[in-house]
């Protein structure tokens, strides 16, 4: 028979972390292997989370269409957060999601044609890259010195409230900075080409073009 676990102060019972709806209590005697695992359980709730969040979003946004935002505002959730998660949900159909990989490796390439995509998550797969090392190895690949066509955008100026309600908008959604306002325009051209049918301005090119933006600044 198994003996019932020893309850602590605090809540916390004899060599188990708990969960409680403010944090993590934990017993006096953990180990650090026991520590170590539950901060990988963690890592795979969070992550799962936001496709749970996201794809909820999505189900909503097409099935209710005049009625998700009133449930997103009385299960308390914070709308931009849910959309940001909602537009990666769109762009990997739960058979594209790698199930190794967390939701913010997703992200980071979320920006990227589909079979882009699938390159940088098999490669960050195969070479066990973290979030970090994947970032890096997107921006070493669009460097002045790659192949890959770049266009410069002008200098965008903008008032600082909005410049730091941008910044708030990418940290919620995981996602660098320069990454998240690449995202945002790809959104607005998507809404805004759905409505009217715009002909390219020109024959692209065979190989995907990378924006180059640089920093913004708030309008003086």
């Amino acid at each position: 028979m198994n003996a019932v676990p020893r309850r602590r102060p605090g809540g916390a019972v004899e060599g188990r972390i708990l969960t409680t709806p403010v944090g993590l209590a934990f017993p006096r005697d953990v180990t650090f292997e026991s520590w170590e695992q539950a901060g990988q359980r963690i890592s795979r709730i969070a992550s799962s989370s936001a496709w749970y969040l996201g794809d909820w979003l999505v189900y909503g946004q097409d099935k209710y269409t005049g009625r998700y935002r009133r449930a997103v505002e009385a299960v308390g959730l914070d709308y931009q957060t849910l959309r940001n998660y909602a537009w990666i949900a769109r762009k990997f159909e739960p058979s594209r999601r790698r199930a190794g990989l967390p939701f913010q490796h997703h992200a980071e390439v979320a920006a990227l044609p589909p079979a882009e995509q699938d390159q940088w998550l098999d490669r960050a797969e195969q070479e066990g890259w973290s979030r970090t090392a994947l970032r890096r190895a997107l921006r070493e690949s669009r460097d002045p010195g790659s192949k890959s066509l770049r266009a410069v955008m002008p200098r965008v100026s903008a008032a600082g409230e909005s410049v730091d309600r941008w910044r708030r908008a990418a940290m919620a959604a995981n996602a660098d900075f320069e990454a998240w306002i690449v995202a945002a325009l790809d959104r607005a051209a998507d809404r805004d080409l759905e409505l009217v049918s715009v002909p390219p301005l020109e024959e692209g090119p065979a190989e995907p073009e990378y924006v180059s933006l640089p920093a913004v600044r708030p309008a003086s």
